[in-house]
């Protein structure tokens, strides 16, 4: 939790979480992903500073748990102080354990976005999922929770001025904004409408840029100029003349030349013969790409 001190921007763990989008696929499947096509929303974890702490600590965990779908798990959430945003205990339930930093007792509309990220480790724990490394696992924890429809929150809780600054999580506000793009483009969602932070809005506007981008690399048809300029060079020298920075690689078929590449929507690669129009669909997230090889 960065608190009045420097906040990272930009996409520096990109690849992790890349990473983690396929690791949720694959662990999930498609059709269970498309079980959380809705967010959730404001008004099912709101929290005012008329409500009781504890009780409403509660009520705002027992919506995420319904949310993730673990009718049986019990969340029970106290207050200390602490470094981190927050804890959780995985022990073997039915019950689990949520520590919150002090901080929340008076900071309470972010305390639903603390506890989505732990009630996601709990869901993750559950799954058996997880990355190597403190750092990798958290990132995972980041992407699940806003891929699966709660991270706006933790994006929202992104606030800063040139006197304090707040973050929660362990993604960059932009990172944050990626994920939750990649969401909205499978889901036609829009979360920009519940943020409250200006700064969370222009960093989704970013991440949302960025997500586009990934759309837009060749081999599919929608590349911009440029890039289907140096793929039909690559193309031209066999594969052999492929920057180590392109999306894309070559290898030889028979007689002729595959492609692979990595699906915009879930980054499973995907491989494709070379021979001009060809539609792919992705056997992973079935989104169907149009290319151009």
């Amino acid at each position: 939790m960065a608190n009045g001190g420097p906040v990272q921007h930009g996409y520096p763990h990109l690849e992790t979480v890349r990473a983690a989008i396929t690791a949720l696929y694959k662990r999930l499947s498609y059709d269970t992903i498309q079980t959380f096509a809705s967010s959730v929303v404001p008004a099912d974890v709101a929290f005012c500073d008329t409500d009781d702490l504890h009780l409403g600590a509660q009520r705002v965990a027992r919506e995420l748990v319904r949310h993730y779908r673990l009718p049986d798990a019990r969340i029970i959430v106290s207050f200390r102080e602490m470094t981190h945003a927050a804890n959780v205990e995985l022990a073997a339930g039915p019950e689990y354990f949520v520590e919150l930093n002090d901080r929340f007792r008076t900071h309470r509309r972010d305390i639903g976005a603390a506890l989505a990220h732990e009630i996601m480790h709990v869901y993750l724990h559950r799954l058996d999922l997880s990355f190597p490394g403190t750092r990798d696992n958290e990132i995972l924890t980041d992407t699940a929770t806003t891929y699966l429809g709660a991270g706006w929150l933790l994006l929202d809780a992104y606030r800063e001025d040139g006197a304090s600054s707040q973050k929660l999580g362990y993604l960059t506000p932009e990172e944050f904004g990626y994920v939750l793009a990649k969401r909205a483009l499978v889901f036609g969602e829009d979360p920009s409408v519940w943020f409250t932070s200006a700064q969370a809005y222009t960093a989704y506007s970013k991440g949302l840029a960025a997500a586009r981008q990934d759309e837009q690399q060749p081999p599919l048809t929608a590349a911009g100029w440029a890039g289907r300029r140096r793929y039909a060079r690559d193309r031209r020298q066999g594969g052999g003349g492929a920057d180590p920075g392109v999306p894309y690689a070559f290898s030889p078929d028979g007689g002729g030349l595959r492609v692979s590449f990595p699906c915009p929507t879930c980054r499973q690669r995907i491989r494709v013969p070379v021979k001009g129009r060809v539609r792919a669909r992705c056997g992973l997230c079935k989104t169907v790409l149009e290319c151009d090889t």
